[in-house]
């Protein structure tokens, strides 16, 4: 019974370990605060020379945390420890707030040839649950967009941005990695070597377990043998 017990537990030891190699920052799994922030790029309704962003944070944490750094929420929010302490009208303080705006806009930029895309936020329905969208009105009809993302950032380094677009492009924008370019219109579209999607990442943690998992099974299996009597 013993010998289960300790083989379980390192079962159990060995399989942590593999999924904290996945969760340290600089991988595409997430921030190190909870579910990472995510953006949604394509065109506008009709519109071919507007580049439309959908903004959505990971975590409700993470908003109030940016309304205090923005000066929108109180600063006893966030206690010396880190802890933040989330309420249900958060959102709504941040969301008509003009450095909210302001912070967006300087943060998430659009160019097309090398052309900034002005932006416009649309009206805020629920900013927690389905975040923010912009509008960015491009010189012409738009075939590639370079799209930066930089939200969070300013905060801590290792927040990312899981980011998708049309044909199943998708990205992962992180800092020293927080522009990429977007084939919207008349561009061929290609999934990028540099873009990562979750359900890749999820494979390979399932992977990284299962072969930990059967390492440590061989190892029992082994001693378990070598106990037998003859």
């Amino acid at each position: 019974m013993r010998g289960r017990r300790q083989w379980r537990g390192a079962v159990c030891l060995v399989a942590l370990a593999v999924l904290a190699g996945f969760a340290v920052p600089g991988t595409a799994a997430a921030h190190p605060f909870g579910d990472p922030q995510t953006v949604a790029v394509g065109l506008g309704d009709d519109r071919p020379d507007v580049v439309r962003v959908r903004w959505r944070v990971g975590g409700s944490d993470d908003l109030t945390l940016l309304g205090v750094s923005l000066g929108i929420l109180p600063q006893d929010r966030v206690m010396l420890d880190g802890a933040v302490f989330y309420r249900d009208t958060d959102a709504a303080a941040i969301a008509p707030a003009p450095a909210f705006a302001k912070y967006l806009l300087e943060r998430i930029t659009v160019q097309t040839n090398r052309q900034a895309c002005p932006g416009v936020l649309q009206p805020i329905d629920d900013l927690a649950k389905r975040g923010v969208t912009i509008d960015y009105t491009c010189p012409g009809p738009v075939g590639t967009a370079s799209v930066a993302v930089r939200t969070l950032t300013d905060l801590h380094p290792a927040y990312q941005t899981l980011a998708t677009g049309p044909d199943g492009q998708r990205t992962v924008y992180r800092q020293g990695a927080d522009s990429h370019d977007w084939p919207l219109g008349d561009s061929p579209a290609t999934v990028p070597a540099s873009g990562s999607s979750a359900a890749i990442q999820l494979g390979a943690v399932v992977a990284g377990v299962l072969v930990a998992i059967a390492v440590v099974w061989l190892v029992g299996r082994r001693m378990r043998r070598r106990r037998a009597p003859a």
